[in-house]
């Protein structure tokens, strides 16, 4: 089984963005916490997250199948089918509840953090509320896919229960746990 020490390497090695490795480490943190509010295997859910962009850098034309080739030839089949269906339009079945929570935690991890670093507070007081009424403008963070964003938490709400704020407000709290980490402080 792949451990988060082999895997933090390979995504250093294939991303070279600083910006690109910080998202990877805030959706890594998001689902780790899912994974723990879920009953879920949290390594698993962690090793999703930090690796799902991982070939983004280096191979945009081909993200994510790079990623998804190198988790298949060590046989982890259910990661690499996760990272596969990250993105609605490429047209994969979501069988899983790894891959709901990675759909609803990607984009919206990023457009949190967005959201957070034109606050002079950051993420001190952010609430989902303020989130949601972001995302209805479509000038900011104008490259948050808001169709991936609304098909992921549907699909976690239906799977796991909860409601969306539920959701927004585990991932301000988790980045804001992790602020100095992310750059959000």
């Amino acid at each position: 089984m792949l451990t988060r020490d082999e895997a933090w390497p390979l995504l250093c090695e294939w991303t070279p963005s600083d910006k690109l490795r910080i998202h990877a480490r805030a959706v890594e943190l998001v689902m780790r916490d899912l994974a723990v509010h879920l009953g879920q295997d949290v390594e698993r859910f962690g090793l999703a997250g930090l690796l799902h962009d991982a070939d983004y850098d280096r191979w945009p034309e081909e993200h994510p199948k790079r990623i998804v080739a190198w988790l298949r030839e060590r046989g982890e089949e259910e990661l690499a089918h996760a990272i596969s269906a990250h993105y609605t339009r490429w047209g994969v079945d979501y069988d899983s509840l790894l891959d709901k929570a990675l759909l609803a935690s990607d984009e919206i991890t990023g457009f949190v953090m967005a959201c957070a670093l034109v606050r002079p507070t950051r993420t001190e007081g952010l609430e989902p509320k303020s989130v949601k009424k972001k995302l209805k403008d479509k000038a900011f963070a104008a490259g948050v896919d808001r169709h991936e964003v609304a098909e992921g938490l549907r699909m976690l709400v239906e799977a796991a229960g909860g409601t969306e704020e539920e959701h927004l407000a585990r991932i301000i709290a988790t980045l804001h746990a992790h602020r100095e980490e992310l750059g959000l402080a």
